[in-house]
């Protein structure tokens, strides 16, 4: 959990509390140490959150304390929808909840006066005819991306011809049906792309590649603007001919 959601989240035990919580007790809950939850406490009481208490015997939140409203115009929360409404149809399964879930909880924070803009939106998102099916768990998929792990894939390409490699997954890429693996390849020594409906079979390995993902997505997008470029010089000069 990041450092973060780990302060929201303990605004929050203590808000539905009705009694001191020691930092034992938050710490099992929320899955970190005690020393952890004593940092924390102590940076939002410096951020004039107004937690009450001591260590060995327990914290309270004064009554009164909320966090501060969301804060959207119209259009932002149009957008919020559309993009939600478009991941719902077209994510895997974690996503799609997660977006369902977004919608909701933007409900529950917004004023009363933009309710209607979420709820009665004046855009959507088209739904999706004839997705490719796929096996692939994309949210351990995810998960690994985020780990920085190596995958072995059985990968079948457009004629049906198999091979297995192993990739540096750095990111998932989404097409109205299909979705997108980008990794490095380590048969290929560069950057590949494979449709996610064309995996046979997919290895989660416990090898961790020598990058950290977000240095190897930057090198993706280099890759992709360097070719980006290349090919616009090219119609340059096909245009001046």
């Amino acid at each position: 959990m990041r450092r973060a959601d780990r302060l929201f989240q303990i605004i929050q035990v203590l808000r539905r509390a009705t009694k001191p919580v020691t930092a034992d007790a938050m710490a099992a809950e929320l899955e970190t140490s005690k020393r952890s939850i004593y940092r924390d406490v102590a940076t939002l009481m410096g951020q004039r959150v107004p937690i009450r208490g001591e260590a060995g015997i327990g914290y309270v939140l004064d009554g009164g304390f909320d966090m501060p409203p969301l804060m959207l115009t119209s259009d932002e929360v149009e957008a919020a929808v559309l993009g939600a409404q478009w991941v719902a149809g077209r994510g895997d399964p974690a996503l799609a909840r997660a977006a369902r879930d977004l919608i909701a909880k933007i409900a529950a924070t917004v004023p009363e006066k933009l309710r209607p803009v979420l709820l009665e939106p004046a855009v959507a998102s088209p739904p999706t005819w004839k997705r490719e099916v796929e096996t692939l768990d994309m949210g351990k998929v995810r998960a690994w991306i985020h780990a920085g792990r190596k995958l072995r894939l059985q990968y079948a390409d457009e004629q049906g011809r198999e091979t297995v490699r192993v990739i540096w997954p750095c990111l998932v890429g989404y097409r109205d049906t299909t979705r997108l693996l980008v990794g490095w390849c380590e048969t290929r020594d560069d950057f590949r792309t494979f449709r996610t409906d064309r995996v046979v079979e997919a290895e989660f390995l416990d090898d961790r590649y020598p990058h950290r993902p977000a240095v190897l997505r930057g090198r993706w997008y280099a890759k992709m603007e360097a070719e980006r470029r290349e090919w616009e010089a090219t119609q340059a000069t096909g245009a001046a001919q």
